[in-house]
Order: C-alpha cells, then structure tokens, then sequence
C-alpha cells in the first residue's frame, strides 16, 4: 500500500502574490505544467477574484480566490466559477471591521449561508476567514468562535513583505492554541517559503513551515505555551515525519509564491 508524503497539496500555488508578482498567464501556465514532487506538493492556485476573468480558459486546477471585498462580495466569485466551469476549492475573506470583529465574523457566516442556500456556493467549498495580526483578544477570540460554530476555517498570516509583518513565536503559539481550542483547520499565508525558522536578509526572523506543523501537533497534543514557542523557535529542529503528517489535521496548508524552495528544504532535510 503507498502511502502519501506528509507535504501532500501543502504549498498553495501563490505566485502571482507578493514578493513572486508573475504574471496570471505564465503563473497559470506553470501550475498547470508541474510534475512529480513538485506536482504532489502543490496544492490549490491562489488568485484574487478579481483576477479570475483573466484567467486562462479550460484551467483544470482547484482553485483558492481571496476576496477582495467585504462578506457582500464573496458570493459573485463562486457564481462565476460556476459560470465559466472552473473548479473552486476554497474562498478566502478577510475580516476588516477592527472596531467590530465578531459582527464581522457573523457578516462573512450569513453570506455564506445565503450563498450555500441559494446554490452557488458548493458545501464542500472551503471558506476561510481571516483574523487580523494583532493579539487575541476577546473581539479577536470572539470572531474566531463566530468560525467556528459556522464550521469554517481560519486563515493566519505568518508575515509579510515588512519586517513588522512577521508575528513573533509567542502570538503565533497564541493563534495556533485558539484554533486547536476551537477544533478548527487553519491554513496559513506569507513568510513560510523555508522549512525552519531563520533571520531574512533584513534580519527580522521568518517562521518554518515544518515547526509550524511541529508545534501545531504538539499543541494538540497538550504541550504547554513553552514548549510550542520553542518549536516555532527551534532553528535545528528534525521531527519524525509521522508528527507532521498529525499536524496536518489542522494545519491544512499554506501559501507561497515559490514551490521550488519548499520542496528543496524538504529534500535538504531527508523528511520527504
């Protein structure tokens, strides 16, 4: 019986994403053209749903579409995947409303359940919402239990393209335990090309994807704050490839603008 690696449709194609900026066409081109490893890593195509009239006929792969707008906004882009045939595997919204992030929540859960009952919205499709880079606190813990009692799923921003950007190993233990508490799957976005955590060129320190599925599990498994924070830390870290493929019961995937260096890092560290 084969068993599939750990890193199955881990990466989330982003490419036409910041820092990457490809072009729609050559990006689409590519994912469409990717085989073995690299093929079996890869996941959904992310685009906006602004991008999505651009995109190449006949595009066969499961797609992510980030809203752009508000919960108003997030049922024209099912409809037109539905239109034009193109298989949708997952919306992304973002709450925005700081002053007000639960009625915000609830805004994204009604539009999703108009969506649903009035078809366009498949119940298979994966919504994720996505809460802001700022402490949990009780509005921020609040909306996270609107996601949860709707069924979706959280979206994390592990950084950016500015230093500031990138959440410190405390916050990010403090979002990952919020999920877990919740029983809810999150994907994450940004910041994650490499395996383990290292200092970018402008120094501020980048999170690994491999000590986030470590410390994810870990974290279910009912380590304490200290010990997750470590792993999220931990530039030397070697898990069985076992406890990764646990953490990815709620660590679904994350996006990258690169699918090449995930899978060297992989490779480099003999846990593929």
């Amino acid at each position: 019986m084969t068993t599939e690696p750990f890193w199955t449709g881990l990466v989330d194609d982003a490419a036409i994403f910041p820092p990457g900026d490809a072009e729609l066409a050559t990006a689409a081109e590519a994912y469409a053209a990717r085989t073995g490893d690299a093929a079996t890593l890869t996941g959904s195509f992310v685009v906006r749903d602004t991008d999505l009239p651009a995109l190449p006929a006949g595009f066969a792969g499961p797609l992510t579409v980030v809203v752009t707008g508000g919960a108003g906004q997030l049922a024209g882009p099912a409809a037109l995947c539905a239109r034009r045939g193109l298989p949708l595997a997952g919306l992304d919204v973002a709450l925005r409303d700081l002053d007000d992030l639960p009625g915000n929540a609830r805004r994204v859960v009604a539009a999703v359940d108009a969506a649903r009952a009035e078809g366009v919205l498949d119940e298979d499709v994966a919504v994720h919402v996505e809460l802001p880079q700022s402490e949990a606190t009780y509005a921020w813990l609040a909306a996270a239990d609107e996601v949860a009692a709707a069924e979706l799923r959280l979206k994390l921003r592990t950084g950016g393209l500015e230093a500031f950007q990138h959440p410190p190993a405390p916050l990010l233990a403090t979002w990952i335990d919020a999920a877990l508490d919740r029983e809810t799957p999150f994907r994450c976005t940004a910041g994650l090309h490499r395996a383990l955590r290292h200092a970018g060129e402008d120094g501020a320190e980048r999170h690994g994807f491999l000590n986030l599925l470590a410390a994810t599990r870990r974290a279910f498994e009912g380590a304490g704050a200290d010990e997750v924070v470590a792993t999220l830390e931990d530039r030397d870290l070697r898990p069985d490839p076992a406890e990764l493929a646990a953490g990815r019961r709620w660590f679904t995937s994350f996006g990258s603008c690169s699918v090449e260096e995930p899978m060297a890092d992989i490779r480099a560290l003999g846990v593929g």
